[in-house]
């Protein structure tokens, strides 16, 4: 079953979308052509994510373009450009250096769609270490599941989110050596770290 594709009109927005026909480029694509627009690691060292979506433009001339707008529930706009995303996921990955986490070790992460999400997924991929999402609505039993299976050694969250689904069962998390909050104010629950204190 073919679905029809919609249309929109696309002249008055202030930056024009980065795909205008999607059947025409949905027709043309080939996985060579895609492979063929990644930089690949300095040194032909493989891939990584982080370099291709974020470092690469850091160091181009799309360094002070916008990489990510974040639209609050109470209507502020926090523009990340790609200078600053490079810079913030640079010190993540440092952190998670300093916590001994090491290559292919699990960073798990249970946050909304907030700026620190991507500062610490992009970061822990940067680090070259396994980012395991952990879905906000789930309860504490399931997450207590996916970090035991996971062998999590992190988790970046928030100070509701743990208080509400981790903190319960935290004695039951053996792996689990690092909490880092994002909103923790300076003022993190024992056994806590404050995400933003460490990235200063």
């Amino acid at each position: 079953m073919s679905w029809p594709t919609l249309q929109a009109d696309t002249s008055n927005l202030p930056v024009p979308p980065n795909l205008t026909d999607y059947e025409t480029a949905r027709a043309s694509f080939r996985w060579a052509d895609g492979r063929a627009q990644l930089d690949g690691l300095p040194g032909g060292k493989g891939l990584n994510i982080a370099h291709e979506t974020v470092d690469r433009h850091a160091a181009g001339s799309r360094a002070a373009h916008t990489a990510i707008r974040w639209l609050s529930k109470d209507g502020r706009v926090e523009d990340i450009s790609y200078r600053d995303l490079h810079e913030r996921t640079s010190r993540f990955a440092h952190v998670l250096d300093r916590l001994g986490v090491a290559a292919g070790e699990r960073v798990f992460v249970l946050l909304g769609r907030v700026p620190p999400l991507y500062v610490a997924v992009l970061g822990a991929l940067k680090h070259r270490a396994v980012v395991s999402p952990l879905f906000a609505a789930f309860g504490p039993e399931p997450i207590r599941q996916r970090l035991e299976i996971g062998d999590g050694r992190v988790l970046v969250t928030s100070r509701r989110l743990y208080e509400r689904k981790v903190a319960a069962i935290r004695d039951q998390l053996s792996s689990l050596e690092h909490i880092l909050l994002i909103d923790a104010a300076g003022d993190p629950p024992p056994g806590t770290l404050d995400f933003g204190q460490l990235l200063a």
